[in-house]
């Protein structure tokens, strides 16, 4: 844990801030923090910065959070994600990843070679969702939540429920195809499309096309759809950056 995440409700009052649990256990054991001691901490969807070290017992923790009222409040990543829901166990690894990594929002769509049970598994749950995407914050030092959509349809999805003012691109494994540093813009935001295993069949190619979706290469490997996501990523991150 590279930041200790807070619940805006737990800093509401303005009380010094009791944690439990396994946020206490990792202060006390990894962290081995005294009072006195500052910790970099921050609020979710709110300012990042640290904490002060109060008390210290067996069960718990106490922390003085009002030096965060100060601090400043992350950015919102400018990249987005549509995602083909992958296999369960899967999805639930690649949540944490792609917090780490850096998104502002997350659709998930079913698309043709999508199981229609993946739908009904627990790790669709929104609890499940917040919880690994919090991992993911936590070890990037990140407060901003990224936000998740499920839609079991694909057209559906993209029939006005995307940003419109947002440059889209569509992975793909042709090395033909425009890099992802040329096809990323100097301002605004970008939507990744990531196809599931086995990619996407060419009527949702066509279907990502007619909707502004340019297909970019990553280099001509056969990826797994988890790993070409987080590649994917990783390009347009540092092509935003340049």
């Amino acid at each position: 844990m590279n930041l200790l995440l807070l619940e805006p409700a737990e800093i509401a009052s303005g009380s010094p801030v009791t944690v439990r649990g396994e946020r206490a256990r990792h202060l006390r054991e990894v962290l081995r923090v005294v009072p006195g001691q500052a910790v970099r901490a921050g609020v979710i969807d709110g300012p990042l910065g640290a904490v002060t070290v109060v008390e210290v017992h067996p069960d718990r923790v106490q922390l003085d959070a009002r030096t965060l009222a100060g601090a400043p409040v992350p950015e919102r990543c400018r990249v987005d994600l549509l995602l083909a829901m992958p296999r369960p166990k899967v999805f639930a690894r690649l949540l944490s990843a792609i917090a780490s990594v850096g998104v502002g929002q997350v659709w998930i769509t079913g698309a043709t070679r999508v199981e229609r049970y993946y739908f009904d598994c627990h790790q669709l749950e929104p609890g499940e969702i917040r919880r690994h995407l919090l991992d993911g914050l936590e070890q990037a030092r990140d407060t901003r939540l990224p936000e998740v959509t499920v839609h079991r349809s694909l057209g559906q999805l993209l029939e006005g429920l995307l940003p419109a003012a947002a440059t889209r691109l569509v992975a793909d494994l042709d090395p033909s195809l425009p890099r992802v540093a040329q096809a990323c813009p100097a301002q605004g935001r970008v939507i990744v499309a990531i196809g599931p295993e086995g990619g996407w069949v060419d009527a949702e190619r066509a279907l990502l096309a007619r909707h502004g979706f340019l297909a970019v290469g990553l280099g001509g490997r056969v990826l797994p759809s988890d790993v070409a996501c987080l590649v994917a990523l990783g390009l347009v991150h540092d092509a935003l950056r340049r």
